[in-house]
């Protein structure tokens, strides 16, 4: 196999289901490869907030000197996304020749694609040379394939219930599989304010050296600025990270607990600090391109996360008509990330994606219908999101609003070609970079 193409592609024939958790398989693997870090791992779970809570902390890092990796999934646009070494989308050719070391490490064992590839994005970072890792959990935590690897330090942000079919339809279920990535005697810093009680427990039940926001850290914050205070350190006169939303202060005090605790082995300064916040980018999280009409893009794809989408659509201001693209995959709760958009939504372009387990903008478009409340609001579909954004761009005025939302794959869908720079009433012209 050639390209980084020809082995995803491979990835995906090598086992018949898409998701099987468990360890047992790809450890296995990982013990013939010989996989292992000589840096400090930070693992981060949680439903929301993973990835922003990832970029903090390689920004931060960064800034203090430290050459950085990080594995986060799933990707926007190109696989290279997931793997970054010391800032930078890691290259084909070392993702490809890490395919072959899985490959001829794997013999009679089938992986999915999730695992190969984790395996691979490993392999790479642990023969960089690194200072630190930040690793994201892609799915629950106490089966995902990252969770093979012991963490030095676990963060566990927002939990809250998406995936249930496979982690259990309560938080506390939720939560007690979050946990599976906490280690004894290793810092679990907790970001989420109202942790599930299952998240406490099983720390206390294996020894973990339990953070908890509002017990351990806890910040503060007026419209100029915020403040943080931990165990014998305190930072004041921060500025807000360059991430935008009101829930990113709650990420970006569990960024600085686990800096905290790791000081010992990954001192940092509170310049380090200040220009990692200030520097820190996130492509899809609550953001906002500047254009005329001005463009939202926002991987919101379950009810927690779209409802602080409409808590942050809410406080930019007024606009006089809010369009939204939207895709999403069947089996996420629709009717309720739907209610909650519905009164700031006036004129929704429901996109197909191109995935068996997406609904079809059609029934998008039916379920919306089932809940909505406005009686003058308008709907269409379209077949892929760079169209419905294209169809949104043409019926919009430079001083609406465009919201791209739901999916990896709608956000990434409309920056298959770079950001879109909207001029109303034209479809979404690309602009580089």
């Amino acid at each position: 196999m050639k390209t980084l193409d020809d082995w995803l592609a491979h990835c995906e024939r090598l086992h018949p289901k898409t998701i099987e958790l468990g360890l047992e398989r790809v450890r296995a693997v990982a013990e013939r490869m010989a996989l292992r870090f000589d840096c400090p791992v930070i693992t981060v779970a949680g439903t929301n907030g993973k990835g922003s809570t990832c970029a903090m902390l390689e920004a931060i890092l960064q800034q203090a000197g430290y050459r950085t990796g990080l594995y986060t999934s799933p990707h926007l646009v190109r696989f290279e996304e997931r793997c970054r070494v010391r800032g930078d989308a890691v290259d084909a050719s070392e993702l490809i020749a890490a395919c072959a070391r899985v490959e001829g490490a794997r013999g009679e064992i089938a992986l999915t694609y999730f695992e190969f590839t984790t395996l691979a994005i490993l392999d790479v970072l642990a023969r960089a040379g690194l200072d630190a890792v930040v690793l994201e959990v892609g799915l629950g935590g106490r089966l995902d394939a990252v969770n093979l690897i012991d963490t030095d330090c676990a963060i566990i942000t927002s939990v809250d219930i998406d995936h249930a079919e496979l982690l259990g339809d309560t938080r506390e279920q939720i939560g007690l599989e979050k946990a599976g990535i906490l280690r004894t005697g290793r810092p679990a810093i907790v970001s989420d304010p109202l942790p599930p009680q299952s998240v406490i427990d099983r720390a206390q039940a294996i020894g973990a050296d339990l953070w908890l926001a509002g017990r351990d850290f806890n910040y503060s914050g007026d419209r100029q600025q915020w403040a943080w205070a931990g165990r014998g350190r305190r930072y004041a006169g921060l500025a807000y990270p360059a991430l935008r939303g009101a829930n990113q202060l709650v990420n970006a005090a569990g960024v600085l607990a686990a800096l905290e605790a790791l000081r010992p082995r990954l001192a940092v300064t509170a310049q380090a600090v200040r220009r990692g916040l200030a520097l820190v980018e996130l492509p899809g999280r609550f953001q906002v391109v500047p254009g005329q009409p001005a463009l939202v893009l926002d991987v919101a794809h379950n009810p927690h996360s779209v409802a602080a989408l409409a808590l942050n659509l809410d406080a930019m201001g007024f606009y006089p008509t809010t369009h939204a693209v939207f895709g999403a995959m069947a089996d996420k709760d629709l009717a309720a990330m739907l209610t909650r958009m519905d009164p700031i939504i006036d004129r929704w372009y429901f996109t197909d994606l191109p995935l068996p387990r997406a609904a079809r903008g059609a029934a998008l478009q039916a379920a919306w219908q089932a809940v909505s409340q406005r009686r003058d609001a308008a709907s269409t579909v379209c077949d892929s999101p760079r169209q419905a954004l294209a169809a949104a761009a043409a019926a919009a005025t430079p001083a609406d609003r465009i919201v791209v939302f739901g999916s990896f794959h709608t956000v990434g869908g409309v920056l298959q070609q770079g950001t879109p720079r909207l001029q109303a009433g034209q479809p979404g012209q690309d602009a580089r970079g």
